[in-house]
């Protein structure tokens, strides 16, 4: 049972790095495109998987870009313009 152990690990890994990069918002994601991440973990699942964790996920800057003023008067822009 031990043996088999490794292969169960990767497995699941590859499974939830699939998941997860199926449910990434397509413009927050980092270093390579969509589609390319899901071949890369798909086709080599640890190493895919490993890098998808380091450098493929969405940070938490790139899940909230920076939000525009919501009133004309908080908008440096509008103001200036005036």
């Amino acid at each position: 049972m031990l043996r088999y152990l490794p292969l169960i690990i990767v497995g699941l890994l590859m499974i939830y790095c699939v998941v997860e990069v199926a449910q990434a918002p397509p413009r927050a994601i980092r270093a390579m495109p969509k589609w390319m991440w899901a071949v890369a973990v798909i086709c080599a699942p640890l190493i895919g998987s490993v890098c998808w964790l380091i450098w493929g996920r969405p940070t938490q800057e790139s899940l909230n870009p920076p939000s525009r003023p919501e009133a004309p008067d908080d908008d440096p822009d509008f103001l200036r313009r005036l």
